[in-house]
């Protein structure tokens, strides 16, 4: 049993990796400031012995009291959607403070309590690749001042700071690298692609697409996620270490499988791409398969079909 301080535990991602510690016997200390998080994700947690929710900002510090085993720093808006009020986009410089000021507070709680550290960071590192698929040891190609450097710099210092922290005071780290994420809990505005189509089907819109739609994902189902960030935390490994789903589609093929899902009878449209959209993006999974024994086991269509269903009851559809 390990004492966790999860940043970041009340958003999607954060949510299920929270239940997850507890399932296994941890006590999870959940620090998030609810700037695209909701209390929603959490509120099944509230009220038990073994988590604690902080409504803290870790840009401006981090106060947790009682012991720390591990220091896990997930907080960051993640959509790229302007448009979206949960989007890196909308908060440009938060995202930066908390990839840069967040990562040093929580570096400096894990240091102080000599605690193990992960920093979630992304697939946006590799930016618009020249490289398919992306191994860990390819350096990217970003952008370091267009729309999107807002969100892949924070990522990319990071980091950077961890690794600085690794080799200057001998922190025990692991740095992972999430791919495209999706199922329940997402909110149905936080402008990512899955929550899009598949909003946009159950409510009869048309399914908006952004250039040709050729443009290629992996979509990695929240279960097997949270799985591989546990298989990563667990073992010897500092990382970084790519976690996602290695099966690509187009955007195209996803709008078409989401359609079929849910049964919509929504038409497509297209809009132009946005400045930097990468048009590839799929995890070199080798080191995860070799090293942690971790893939995933869990298709688009059954991540579908297991999401939709939130989606209805978030719609006010069920």
């Amino acid at each position: 049993m390990a004492r966790v301080v999860l940043t970041g535990g009340a958003g999607f991602l954060g949510s299920h990796l929270s239940d997850a510690l507890l399932a296994r016997g941890d006590q999870v200390v959940v620090v998030d400031n609810l700037l695209t998080g909701s209390r929603d994700n959490i509120a099944h947690l509230l009220g038990r012995d073994d988590f604690t929710f902080l409504e803290q900002d870790v840009s401006a510090g981090i106060d947790v009291d009682g012991d720390v085993d591990i220091v896990m720093h997930f907080a960051s808006p993640a959509s790229p959607n302007p448009a979206s009020s949960k989007g890196y986009l909308s908060h440009p410089i938060a995202t930066l403070q908390v990839g840069s000021y967040g990562s040093h507070n929580t570096l400096e709680l894990a240091r102080q309590h000599g605690a193990r550290f992960m920093i979630a960071s992304t697939s946006e590192v590799y930016g618009d690749p020249h490289i398919h698929p992306q191994p860990e040891s390819y350096w990217g190609n970003v952008n370091p001042i267009g729309p999107r450097s807002v969100y892949d710099e924070a990522k990319r210092y990071g980091e950077a700071v961890t690794m600085a922290y690794h080799r200057e005071f001998g922190l025990d780290i692991r740095i992972l690298r999430i791919f495209n994420t999706y199922g329940p809990r997402m909110a149905a505005d936080d402008g990512r692609v899955v929550s899009n189509f598949i909003c946009q089907a159950l409510e009869g819109k048309p399914i908006t697409i952004f250039g040709d739609g050729s443009q290629s994902r992996s979509f990695c189902y929240v279960e097997d996620e949270v799985r591989g960030i546990l298989a990563l935390l667990d073992g010897d490994l500092i990382g970084p270490v790519n976690i996602g789903n290695d099966v690509e589609f187009t955007m195209l093929e996803l709008a078409d499988l989401v359609l079929e899902v849910t049964g919509s009878s929504s038409t497509i449209i297209h809009e132009p791409l946005p400045e930097d959209d990468p048009t590839q993006r799929k995890p070199d999974l080798t080191i995860a398969r070799t090293k942690l024994g971790w893939e995933p086991t869990i298709t688009l269509r059954e991540g579908l079909e297991r999401t939709v269903p939130h989606f209805r009851t978030a719609l006010g559809l069920a």
